[in-house]
């Protein structure tokens, strides 16, 4: 993701946007909507770390022929682009979004990851000339305020020993917008599937390393329960972070780095749904914080 630093037109992507990149756009809200209760199913027998490092290298073998087929494609200098990438858009977040969740609920860490609209705003702001608007201001310390009701008022309500947890999703989402702006302005020419099956090459033997240190290979010889477990993580592996970070990619250099990230405040309604059915119990207090979030979040992205 040649490394030029020009900004996107951030204008009101609605007029303008391709229904392609809806369709693209609705489809990943489902697929990393699904994605907090597959974390959690796979932490019914892995550790946060072993699931870490299943996914990212799962994920990395999904897409290892594209990335053996495309390594000639970027250029000398963007290689350092998709190692940050691959770190800080899959990586250390895959870590981060699992620990968090070994003491906070699938649906409320669903809620939290729309932050990375956010972030990705003023990551933009700051590092790549992004403009920025008082409305977007606005917006940016509306959706702060959200997530200080969610961690700090509702998730307490279980017990204030998690919330913190949240934390954890909060930094993951600092670090999604990181990516995001790095695939928009410093990987630019390199297609999707090239890019999306690269950076993940950049990290998958770091994960794939880390995994063999670990007992969960014993799990799945031990213990029954460890091949369901791995199933959840494939699922997510496959879907969230391989086929996922590949439309991802697309939808960024179809559009610009708002309306990508607004795929995040689709998200919760589905991580929400999947959390209640699996049982899990949502305080008021919790929709009050996600309904603030998610109204700083629409606020920065229709603010011209």
């Amino acid at each position: 993701m040649s490394t030029h630093t020009t900004s996107p037109t951030v204008n009101n992507p609605a007029a303008s946007t391709p229904a392609l990149a809806w369709v693209i756009l609705i489809g990943l809200a489902l697929i990393w909507g699904t994605s907090f209760i597959l974390i959690k199913k796979g932490l019914e027998v892995f550790s946060s770390d072993e699931l870490g490092a299943i996914r990212i290298s799962i994920a990395t073998l999904a897409l290892l022929p594209f990335a053996l087929k495309g390594f000639k494609a970027p250029k000398p200098g963007q290689w350092k682009f998709l190692l940050l990438s691959g770190l800080i858009g899959n990586l250390i977040p895959a870590f981060l979004f699992a620990y968090a969740e070994t003491k906070l609920a699938s649906g409320l860490a669903g809620v939290l990851n729309s932050l990375t609209a956010l972030f990705t705003l003023i990551i933009g702001a700051i590092f790549f000339q992004q403009k920025i608007t008082l409305l977007r201001v606005l917006g940016i310390l509306i959706g702060i305020s959200g997530t200080a009701v969610l961690i700090f008022s509702g998730i307490a309500q279980e017990t204030s020993s998690n919330s913190f947890y949240g934390l954890y999703v909060v930094l993951a989402t600092v670090l999604y917008g990181g990516s995001l702006n790095i695939i928009k302005h410093c990987l630019a020419g390199i297609k999707p599937l090239t890019m999306a099956s690269l950076a993940l090459l950049t990290v998958g033997p770091i994960a794939f390393a880390y995994l063999c240190t670990t007992p969960a290979l014993d799990k799945l010889a031990t213990q029954p329960a460890a091949w369901e477990a791995l199933g959840y993580i494939t699922l997510l592996a496959v879907f969230s972070t391989a086929i996922g970070l590949v439309f991802y990619n697309k939808l960024i250099h179809m559009t610009n780095t708002l309306f990508a990230s607004t795929s995040t405040y689709l998200m919760p309604i589905v991580a929400l749904i999947w959390g209640v059915a699996d049982g899990e119990t949502i305080h008021l207090t919790h929709y009050i914080g996600m309904a603030i979030i998610l109204g700083g979040v629409l606020l920065v992205n229709r603010a011209k």
